[in-house]
């Protein structure tokens, strides 16, 4: 049977930093509202004119090609599933990081799920690998939606934690033992689309394109239209949704929730992550990683959180390590890695 494995990972953050004093100052938010609650003691933040989300991508994806040992010419697939705000619109992310990379002989596509990213391209890319149709994979991802943020308008406050980085691995069909970084078993998924329209970035699209009168309102940056209703409909949803996707990834991967040692889940405030944690049945403080100095970097949480982990040997071989996630849309994903050293 063909085992998908991990060969190999990378990340980048660009150099500047905002804090969350400075943000607090920015917003009118009090300053531990912003650090204690929101979970937000610091983030990277990109130049306006460097560091796009492919800059930041192809920085991650040769620090995961030499950590997996291979070259850029042996890849068939280039996977992008970063933000949608990237250097150009309606424009292919992947195609640009294969051509730059020297990809010259991969294939490259694109998959948006939003913050739910990162465990659906694992999902996507492990099914052609386990059906033959790519033997070796580059997954990149990457976020610069701060630049979306408007500090000032306090209906999108939760989405202050919205930082900039990248993230990068490689995926490969039966790699061997002794070059598997993780196994990566099943997946799950679950979208409650009547959460579709909570949050959107006004003007720029078909339904309200940019105008010199859009530009002038503020409508290109991101907004919750009704925050309050939003909170009171996902309040009693998020819990459970995120459960059952991990419960299900589990079960499909032959494992339950005692068996798990370690949860790579998208930044949150820090109340509901410990809690989250909790009922999994893991210890926040030793089973997972807090992103509270780098922020929500969409779907490039869950690598930094495991790398965080490694870090500080929260990560061991024969470890069962559960990539968490979830992004407006709304959906919750899950994919399990055995992780082997």
């Amino acid at each position: 049977m063909t085992n998908v494995g991990l060969t190999g990972y990378g990340r980048y953050t660009p150099d500047e930093v905002i804090t969350g004093e400075e943000i607090a100052e920015q917003s009118g938010i009090p300053e531990e509202v912003i650090v204690e609650k929101m979970g937000m003691r610091e983030k990277r933040i990109c130049p306006p004119d460097s560091d796009h989300v492919t800059d930041m991508s192809i920085a991650a994806g040769k620090e995961a090609l030499a950590d997996a040992g291979v070259d850029p010419d042996e890849l068939d697939l280039v996977l992008y599933h970063g933000s949608e705000y990237k250097d150009y619109i309606v424009w292919s992310a992947a195609a640009n990081v294969a051509e730059r990379i020297g990809a010259e002989n991969a294939y490259a596509t694109e998959s948006y799920t939003l913050c739910a990213g990162c465990p659906i391209a694992m999902r996507q890319v492990r099914s052609q690998l386990l059906a033959d149709s790519v033997e070796t994979a580059l997954v990149v991802t990457a976020s610069r939606e701060e630049d979306l943020l408007d500090y000032e308008n306090e209906d999108s406050s939760f989405m202050f934690n919205f930082g900039s980085g990248a993230a990068a691995y490689v995926l490969e069909a039966d790699p061997g033992a002794e070059r598997t970084r993780a196994r990566v078993h099943r997946s799950s998924a679950i979208t409650d689309g009547s959460f579709s329209e909570d949050v959107v970035v006004p003007a720029g699209g078909s339904k309200n394109p940019p105008t010199e009168d859009t530009v002038d309102q503020n409508h290109h940056t991101l907004d919750v239209p009704d925050p309050e209703g939003m909170k009171e409909r996902i309040a009693p949803v998020s819990l459970p949704n995120y459960l059952s996707v991990a419960e299900d990834a589990l079960e499909k991967s032959g494992c339950e929730r005692d068996d798990v040692d370690f949860v790579a889940v998208t930044h949150m405030k820090r109340s509901f992550h410990r809690t989250l944690l909790e009922e999994l049945g893991v210890n926040p403080d030793s089973d997972g990683y807090y992103l509270d100095e780098y922020g929500h970097m969409q779907s490039v949480d869950q690598i930094f959180a495991l790398d965080e982990g490694l870090a500080r040997g929260r990560v061991e071989a024969g470890d069962i390590v559960l990539f968490l996630a979830a992004g407006t849309g709304y959906t919750w994903s899950a994919t399990v890695l055995e992780w082997l050293g």
